[in-house]
């Protein structure tokens, strides 16, 4: 029987302490803070584990730099103290970056007061990165000779962290964590309704994917359902101090525009005064974002969108040929569910510049229910404490945080493991340029569960080999995949727990030899079912 299967028997007809509705990384982080603290827990999506707006971020975490220009200080402080605790916790998965900020005729700021704001930034995060630098136009050509330095004033570089692998593996980390603890986990489950029956929740859910439904209890609903959280507490008849607007944010993924010697953010003014960022993605780089007020959380990349970021970054970037559409290998396109208060008025009259990424957190007293409104990655950890905290006053007991909800594991394990991949020469199975040694890739992606890999690829050697080609991803991967991972649908693998639909163009997909093999390792016998479902999506 399937991980995700076990779990759904687990859920049917069974009594929680709490039902998290909702598996970003606010429901993630909420359900591993949970169980780790001794609650019995359900996690729930109607898709997969951060497949919604979780899976279209610009794999920053950062302590928002930005808004130092509305004076937002404790909002900052907040943010790089999350960032900072992030750093330390994943050494191998969040890494320190810079950001080069080029400072052209777009730029609202001079090099000199921009450094001013990049120096209190380096102070209020505590220091925590390494100093910000001013640079000369002659200094920003030498550093990325790519950028056109004609008409630029000088730059600043500061800063902050970012996701060597992709936002929703990340996500994911959160889901095994809660897993691990003894959470119940199951994507593609919907909840149907949920009504109040004196002192808990019945809730009724049917599973996606087989169209089963069942009932499940809980004392306490955790709502982090994102840009969806308003729907689902007016169908409780909820009132909340706070609701969510939205803004829509694309990134366009083309081949490395910035030199593979070292990992840098470009960032730069567009036209309309608004940040944009090169940001690097292996030996691809990842342009944007927008930022476009919406009325839906359903969004998708149009011709505007692309038109607008292909000039930005071909005026500013001094490129061999200019960027067009064929070279866009992959789109991404999502919303940030924006905090307001209730009584703002219209969406459209939200004075929209003025907005952050902040999190607001309510909770319910008479209905028991606790709603994650807003946030984003970067302060994942500082919403599972809340949500704690919040779940502990209505009335259900928590054990003492030990903080070992999050985290890589423990250096003694790392250093065992890399000692015993040395040992069988595991970095000499790869001989690609710009590829990281294959230690790094399957520690910082698996933790102690790639020591069963090291075992694998010594019992056969084909486990060691590249199923894909330029995908990157071994046999033994795919097979840890299958069991350990509750992949449901071919865009779960190829999307969410890998990167290769970022990466890869689709035309390389569809024509590579080992795309079956990755669709019989994960299905088995449902192999053809799954790989015509995941081309007609």
């Amino acid at each position: 029987m399937s991980l995700r299967q076990t779990n759904i028997d687990t859920m049917r007809n069974g009594l929680f302490d709490v039902l998290v509705v909702g598996a970003g990384i606010n429901g993630a982080v909420s359900s591993a803070a949970l169980a780790g603290r001794g609650a019995s827990v359900a996690l729930i999506d109607r898709g997969d584990f951060g497949g919604f707006t979780s899976q279209e971020s610009s794999n920053l975490v950062w302590g928002g730099f930005k808004y130092l220009e509305n004076y937002e200080l404790p909002l900052v402080f907040g943010l790089c103290r999350s960032r900072n605790r992030l750093m330390k916790a994943y050494p191998d998965n969040v890494k320190e970056i810079g950001f080069l900020a080029s400072l052209g005729t777009t730029a609202p700021y001079a090099p000199w007061f921009a450094g001013l704001g990049a120096t209190a930034y380096w102070g209020i995060g505590q220091f925590g990165t390494k100093r910000p630098k001013v640079y000369s136009p002659d200094k920003v050509e030498t550093a990325e000779p790519v950028i056109k330095t004609d008409d630029i004033r000088g730059a600043i570089e500061y800063y902050d962290a970012y996701l060597v692998d992709n936002d929703s593996r990340f996500v994911f980390s959160f889901v095994r964590s809660a897993i691990e603890a003894g959470a119940s986990v199951a994507n593609y489950v919907e909840l149907v309704s949920a009504e109040r029956d004196g002192d808990r929740w019945r809730a009724r859910l049917r599973d996606v994917d087989s169209g089963e439904e069942f009932e499940t209890s809980a004392r306490v609903i955790v709502n982090a359902a994102g840009p969806f959280v308003d729907g689902l507490n007016e169908e409780w008849g909820l009132t909340t101090e706070h609701r969510i607007v939205y803004s829509k944010g694309i990134h366009l993924v083309v081949p490395r525009l910035t030199t593979t010697k070292h990992d840098r953010v470009l960032a730069f003014f567009d036209d309309t005064q608004r940040l944009f960022y090169v940001i690097p993605m292996g030996r691809r780089s990842v342009i944007g974002t927008t930022d476009t007020r919406i009325d839906t959380p359903f969004t998708e990349v149009d011709d505007d969108d692309r038109t607008f970021l292909l000039e930005q970054i071909n005026a500013r970037l001094d490129l061999e040929q200019p960027l067009t559409v064929d070279d866009v290998i992959a789109e991404r396109s999502g919303v940030r569910p924006l905090v307001v208060k209730r009584g703002a008025g219209d969406q459209r009259d939200v004075d929209w510049t003025s907005l952050s990424r902040k999190h607001e957190i309510e909770r319910d007293d008479d209905r028991s229910v606790v709603t994650v409104f807003g946030g984003k990655l970067t302060d994942c950890l500082n919403v599972g404490e809340e949500v704690c905290d919040e779940v502990e006053h209505l009335g259900v007991p928590l054990e003492h945080d030990l903080r070992n909800w999050y985290g890589e594991p423990a250096t003694a394990t790392r250093d065992e493991f890399f000692r015993q991949a040395r040992l069988m020469k595991l970095d000499r199975l790869r001989s690609k340029p710009d590829t990281e040694p294959l230690s790094d890739r399957l520690w910082r992606r698996y933790g102690r569960r790639a020591f069963d890999m090291l075992e694998a690829i010594r019992a056969d050697p084909r486990m060691g080999e590249d199923i894909m080609g330029s995908a990157d991803y071994l046999r033994a991967e795919l097979y840890n995949a299958a069991e350990h991972e509750m992949i449901v649908r071919l865009d779960d693998f190829m999307r969410r727990r890998s990167k290769i639909d970022l990466v890869v163009s689709d035309d390389a997909i569809a024509s590579s030899p080992g795309l079956r093999e990755v669709a019989e390792i994960l299905f088995g016998d449902d192999a053809q079912r799954r790989l015509d479902e995941y081309f007609d999506a």
